[in-house]
């Protein structure tokens, strides 16, 4: 028995994986909570942007939506949406994008979009694109946070809202795609990292109490282990008190 959630652990392990004075492009949901915790953690620096075109926000709560006034009344600058795009993403300024997805497949390709095949009478029409696709393409590198199920690690995205590897490791160059792509995958179970050959997610670290059967039981593909599983430091008492605290404000 742990003294911690498996939704916890997760949001520790994403929060640890951004390094102090990195410049983040945030997503709303468990992104926008990881990177948050990160700042209130080991990150002070951490320099939170969001799609709004605030630069540096610093936000008591978590923000509601990239319009939460919070995040302008707390931010370094507010500048235009197409500032943010045209200045800040698309030259490569920003370290890393934080990203979740609906679907995600074996080189990382993402889907926010919709679920099914046919795009105009789909069996869920899902929130779409907002910046996801750009954060993909011209991030340095990007990072996705998602529950590991069959329903969401599957063979093939039923649409590509935003491009990881698309079908192996030199889709990126041919596209014109600037930023590294996604470096990180972390879920509920472990982490995944792309195989520097082939670019195919590959299981890389289990958090405590799961195992590598496990995992590939969620993955709707045959899932690449690494040869020699890390297992992932229990969330320190410090990191929850922080995390349960920031999910009260909400």
């Amino acid at each position: 028995m742990t003294g911690w959630t498996a939704d916890e652990m997760m949001t520790v392990a994403a929060a640890r994986a951004l390094r102090d004075g990195a410049r983040c492009f945030v997503g709303i949901g468990r992104p926008s909570t990881a990177a948050n915790l990160a700042r209130r953690t080991h990150a002070p620096d951490l320099v939170l942007i969001y799609e709004s075109g605030t630069i540096g926000a610093k936000p008591a709560r978590l923000p509601l939506s990239i319009g939460d006034g919070v995040l302008a009344d707390t931010a370094d600058a507010v500048v235009p949406v197409p500032e943010i795009f045209n200045y800040w993403l698309q030259p490569g300024r920003i370290d890393v994008g934080f990203l979740g997805a609906a679907q995600i497949d074996r080189y990382g390709n993402i889907n926010t979009t919709v679920i099914g095949d046919d795009y105009h009478d789909p069996a869920v029409r899902l929130p779409g694109a907002g910046g996801a696709p750009e954060i993909a393409a011209s991030c340095r590198e990007v990072i996705v946070i998602v529950k590991h199920s069959p329903r969401t690690f599957v063979e093939r995205v039923d649409f590509v809202t935003s491009v990881g590897y698309g079908t192996g490791p030199d889709d990126r160059a041919k596209l014109g795609l600037t930023g590294r792509g996604p470096v990180l995958v972390i879920t509920d179970l472990g982490l995944l990292e792309p195989d520097p050959r082939t670019a195919e997610l590959t299981l890389t670290q289990l958090h405590p109490g799961v195992d590598a059967a496990r995992a590939a039981e969620a993955t709707g593909w045959p899932l690449a282990v690494a040869p020699s599983l890390r297992v992932t430091p229990d969330p320190s008492p410090a990191e929850l008190a922080a995390l349960r605290l920031l999910e009260r404000q909400d």
